[in-house]
């Protein structure tokens, strides 16, 4: 085999798992074929896409403060976010918290996140967090804070996710996670964490510290609740896990601003 044929190779294997990975998360027309082993890389990825709809997020804010006001722009944000990924991780924060709320044992609790009905766990839970990531928007001092934190809080949330990923066991033998609940090696998660959390370069320096406290916290006791209750994860744990990081962040950032 030539030599320069071994990068190219690693290249497309690594264009496949970014399309899947796009795929999963995402409603986006994004070609690419299916195959165990891109679906197995597409987590290092999921930190990436998440940049990504961070930035059309923040391009709604930038461009609908000046008309609307800043509480309607984060709203148009979010509500554009939502459309994208098909409420995805919100479905599995309500799913998550109806499992918990409601289920007595481990198996009761996997039983209910399992039910597509929304419960009233689940409705109030996913009403105070979206509101309650809304305000903290809002209440930003600049556009361009909440912009560049709502980016850094959409990537650094789906790092949460992958991390959990690679330190807990998967509970379920199938379902949305199944696809995705492999091994996850250090250069892959060193990688997941580097695109996950670069975009707090955008950010000014004194808010490092109040972005990663929220989101360690968000990370560690999120992880407490279900692990305790579950003894590892399902796909709706890891969907609250990114709508939780997500808010923790941002209100770490707010906290220091």
């Amino acid at each position: 085999m030539p030599a320069s044929a071994a990068p190219t190779s690693v290249a497309r294997r690594e264009l496949a798992a970014l399309l899947l990975a796009f795929q999963f998360l995402t409603r986006l027309p994004v070609p690419g074929a299916w195959s165990p082993a891109a679906m197995a890389a597409a987590p290092r990825w999921f930190p990436a896409v998440g940049a990504l709809l961070g930035a059309f997020g923040a391009a709604v804010i930038l461009a609908a403060t000046p008309l609307f006001g800043p509480l309607v722009a984060v709203l148009l944000a979010l509500g554009w976010l939502a459309l994208i990924t098909g409420g995805l991780h919100e479905d599995g924060l309500a799913d998550m918290a109806d499992g918990l709320g409601g289920g007595g044992t481990r198996d009761r609790a996997l039983e209910i996140m399992r039910d597509s009905r929304i419960g009233s766990y689940g409705a109030l839970t996913l009403l105070f967090t979206v509101a309650l990531t809304a305000a903290t928007l809002a209440a930003m001092p600049t556009a361009g804070l909440a912009a560049t934190a709502l980016l850094l809080a959409q990537s650094a949330s789906r790092f949460s996710a992958v991390l959990a990923m690679a330190t807990s066991a998967y509970q379920r033998s199938e379902g949305a996670g199944a696809a995705t609940a492999r091994p996850i090696g250090p250069l892959p998660l060193t990688f997941a964490a580097i695109t996950g959390l670069a975009p707090a370069l955008l950010l000014p320096l004194h808010l490092w510290a109040g972005a990663l406290i929220g989101l360690a916290a968000a990370h560690i006791g999120t992880r407490a609740l279900y692990q305790r209750r579950l003894g590892g994860y399902t796909g709706d744990c890891l969907g609250a896990l990114q709508q939780i990081s997500q808010l923790g962040l941002l209100l770490g950032v707010l906290a220091w601003s």
